[in-house]
């Protein structure tokens, strides 16, 4: 199976500061046929869609958002039921333990690795 059959008509939330970082998110997720609800690059534009009436399949955040903690977000996603990743480069003893069944994937994210974790759950 190609990538372009991974998440077709899959609505997945990208949760990213660096641009370059998300952008390349995107572009992956865009080719494996997925649609992109973000990036949201910062915590008010990611709360404002991880709480709104968007259907999301999934989600991929960063911790660290300019300063702010995603953990906002990621304890919205769960009250959803949204799987979701963390792509960081935060140590797992930096996430606190409620999380503990969260994937976390070390950046650079390798779309492999993203591939096998996000719907894990």
């Amino acid at each position: 199976m190609g990538e372009e059959n991974l998440y077709p008509g899959k609505r997945i939330l990208v949760v990213e500061d660096d641009y370059f970082i998300a952008q390349q998110l995107v572009d992956w997720l865009e080719r494996t046929g997925a649609i992109i609800v973000g990036p949201a690059p910062n915590l008010d534009r990611a709360l404002a869609f991880a709480s709104g009436d968007t259907h999301i399949d999934a989600a991929i955040l960063d911790i660290n958002l300019n300063g702010d903690m995603a953990f906002p977000v990621a304890d919205l996603l769960f009250s959803r039921g949204v799987p979701f990743v963390f792509a960081t480069g935060y140590d797992d003893k930096d996430i606190p333990a409620r999380y503990e069944s969260v994937p976390r994937l070390s950046k650079p994210v390798e779309h492999r690795d993203l591939q096998d974790a996000l719907f894990r759950r």
